[in-house]
């Protein structure tokens, strides 16, 4: 699942505001139900070289600024000051819906392997943080969350994968602490 800058807040539709207000709200503490007490240190340092590129959400918990979202996808990008550019789309109510998308930047947490980000959508005075608490060794999947235990992304690299593999990172998720019942899955559209 970052910045631009307070003109492009002039630009974006009502929908794209939304999206964007609402990662920086839910990362603010609104009241939202915790899946984990004690949110594990990422399991490993992650090569961002590998990270970067097109993720797509298999489950997530749910939360208001993807309310309605399916075909979520997550997009990493270098950017030329060293920061990364992160471009998260979704299609509203379906996975053929109208596409809304929020960008911003994240930096990296120094002394983390690269493993915590700070990402930020609307300045620095919002700024949420994201931890990559497992990924596959050939960074096929991801699983993401934050110190508070009330946000949680499956990523993958793709957008359907086998019900084995589905199977096996809800059985992850839960070996990391989660309550898997809060897990809502996303559709994403049919090869």
């Amino acid at each position: 699942m970052s910045d631009r800058s307070l003109h492009v807040l002039n630009l974006v539709p009502r929908g794209l505001l939304a999206l964007g207000t609402g990662v920086v709200l839910a990362f603010r503490g609104i009241a939202m139900p915790v899946g984990n007490k004690q949110v594990p240190e990422p399991a490993k340092p992650v090569d961002l070289k590998q990270y970067l590129g097109r993720w797509y959400e298999l489950g997530r918990y749910d939360n208001s600024f993807e309310r309605d979202c399916e075909a979520v996808t997550a997009e990493y990008s270098l950017r030329p000051d060293g920061l990364i550019r992160v471009l998260n789309t979704c299609r509203a109510r379906s996975p053929d819906g109208p596409l809304r998308s929020a960008e911003g930047r994240a930096k990296v947490v120094v002394g983390s392997g690269n493993a915590k980000l700070k990402v930020s959508f609307f300045g620095p005075f919002f700024v949420a943080r994201y931890w990559v608490l497992d990924h596959a060794n050939d960074y096929s999947w991801s699983i993401v969350g934050e110190p508070s235990g009330k946000y949680l992304w499956i990523l993958s690299r793709d957008p359907t994968p086998a019900a084995e593999v589905q199977h096996a990172l809800v059985d992850r998720v839960r070996e990391l602490g989660y309550d898997t019942t809060m897990i809502r899955m996303t559709h994403q559209p049919p090869d």
